[in-house]
């Protein structure tokens, strides 16, 4: 399947095609002929990594009405990483069309900053739940004649406790709207959720979680004490002469730890975790993307929004609590078509961790001795 022939534009193909996206991923290929040329409200179950800013970013400019100067549509993102990835892939998106405006709006940047942008024509806001409640009250934003509402990692957005936040917005959102949900899984408090505010006879799509896992990486594991993670991870680093790459950490004092280590060895490192601020963090993105750095080391919650070009690894200092986080980190890498290594770091009780993640994952690991 091609994308002109799921339906989309002419212009939206073209800056697609632009990107290196010409071949649909499979929730793309099911949800784009749907939410173009319907409306309905819809349930999109797959793993990140998959493609689903597309699955949804596409439908959503091509239903949008440049002429009108009112925010037709809201995304609703866990993450300010996230959010300003969605913003940045619909503004690529658009190259050839009309103009259609996005904001990009989140915690953690001065509400000031955002109340003036949102001043300029907007046809789309991306939000993280709290921020986009602060606007709603200070009267920034008007979502009562929204179109659609999408709501990108919806697991993710109740595990970090906006589920409040999501109620206020879905109730404040007058008369005829739909409601897209995009989620890697559908836990009960989600369940609530849809029963309360998604149509009864929305379409569901599930993608297979074998389809999910981007074929281009190797998957490693090293055994080994936990003391000795640091010199194998040099000896590994050493392997890779000057390719890039992420190293992720479970905890932020770890990561802080591992990037005082690293830059000890004189590697170039960025540091990326949840209590640094925005500025800061945008900082080190911009170093890391422009290759001033040549390694990153990230907390979980950094991994959501970080989408850049020819990473050749990723390295799991330490293993992820929950599955779906191995996704998330190891898609970092083989990005449009390449190809990547994923390297966990394990100790000897953490087999057991392993053997799990190829059976849910449908994935094969080799050991590295």
């Amino acid at each position: 399947m091609t994308f002109k022939e799921l339906g989309v534009p002419n212009d939206l193909s073209k800056g697609l095609k632009e990107m290196g996206i010409t071949i649909p991923s499979k929730i793309q290929e099911q949800a784009i002929p749907i939410l173009i040329n319907s409306k309905t409200d819809f349930i999109g179950k797959a793993q990140t990594g998959t493609g689903k800013t597309a699955a949804f970013g596409i439908p959503l400019l091509a239903n949008i009405d440049p002429v009108k100067k009112e925010v037709q549509a809201l995304i609703l993102s866990p993450t300010r990483e996230l959010g300003q990835q969605i913003a940045k892939q619909l503004f690529k998106f658009t190259k050839y069309t009309e103009k259609i405006f996005t904001e990009s709006v989140y915690g953690g940047e001065k509400i000031e900053i955002q109340l003036s942008r949102l001043k300029r024509p907007t046809h789309i806001v991306v939000a993280t739940p709290g921020r986009l409640i602060d606007l709603i009250e200070r009267k920034a934003v008007d979502i009562s004649k929204i179109k659609t509402i999408v709501m990108d990692e919806a697991d993710e957005m109740l595990s970090m406790g906006f589920k409040k936040d999501l109620t206020t917005i879905l109730s404040k959102t007058k008369g005829h709207r739909n409601i897209w949900l995009f989620s890697a899984t559908i836990p009960s408090s989600l369940s609530d959720i849809i029963d309360s505010y998604i149509n009864k006879n929305a379409v569901r799509v599930s993608i297979d979680k074998n389809e999910a896992v981007n074929k281009g990486i190797d998957h490693h594991f090293v055994v080994g004490e936990d003391g000795n993670k640091l010199d194998t991870l040099a000896y590994f680093l050493k392997s890779q002469k000057n390719q890039r790459g992420i190293i992720f950490t479970k905890t932020k004092v770890a990561a802080r730890t591992l990037s005082k280590q690293l830059k000890a060895k004189n590697y170039e490192i960025g540091l990326l975790e949840g209590d640094m601020t925005q500025k800061d963090r945008d900082k080190v993105m911009r170093a890391f993307k422009k290759g001033v750095l040549q390694l990153l080391v990230s907390t979980d919650v950094a991994a959501r929004g970080i989408d850049v070009a020819n990473l050749a690894f990723v390295v799991h200092y330490q293993l992820p609590d929950q599955m779906e986080y191995y996704t998330h980190r190891s898609g970092r890498t083989a990005r449009a078509g390449k190809t990547g290594i994923s390297l966990a770091l394990i100790v000897k009780q953490e087999l057991k961790i392993i053997k799990d993640i190829e059976k849910q994952l449908g994935i094969k690991f080799s050991q590295i001795r």
